[in-house]
């Protein structure tokens, strides 16, 4: 059985920083595509960033590009969302998501992962 497990989430004021972490057991994120999306209240979950599950490929939304980063921790089973430079359109709960893909994929569109974890708030006030 697939489970990922976020973790990190919490207040930050807008310029601050924050880490969240995707757990994830019944899957090897070393072989796995991974993902980050994010939802606001009463908008539709975006993609915020994904790594392929070989060389390292990344891949950003254009509204985090040079504020996040994304990174993988083969020995502890763990993808992580480093968040900088943090603003209010930020606020939002994220979700990390995997899918078995070729090696190289990084996939953007949230009908492209099959599996998904159940979300950490982020919330960034001005």
């Amino acid at each position: 059985q697939v489970t990922l497990v976020e973790s990190g989430g919490g207040l930050v004021q807008a310029g601050g920083s924050l880490r969240v972490s995707c757990a994830a057991s019944g899957l090897a994120v070393s072989s796995y595509a991974m993902g980050w999306f994010r939802q606001a209240p009463g908008k539709e979950r975006e993609f915020v960033s994904a790594i392929s599950w070989s060389a390292g490929i990344t891949l950003y939304a254009d509204s985090v590009k040079g504020r996040f980063t994304i990174s993988r921790d083969n020995a502890k089973n763990t993808v992580y969302l480093q968040m900088n430079s943090l603003k209010p359109e930020d606020t939002a709960v994220y979700y990390c998501a995997a899918d078995r893909r070729p090696s190289g994929s990084v996939l953007r569109t949230p009908t492209s992962y099959a599996y998904w974890g159940q979300g950490t708030q982020v919330t960034v006030s001005s």
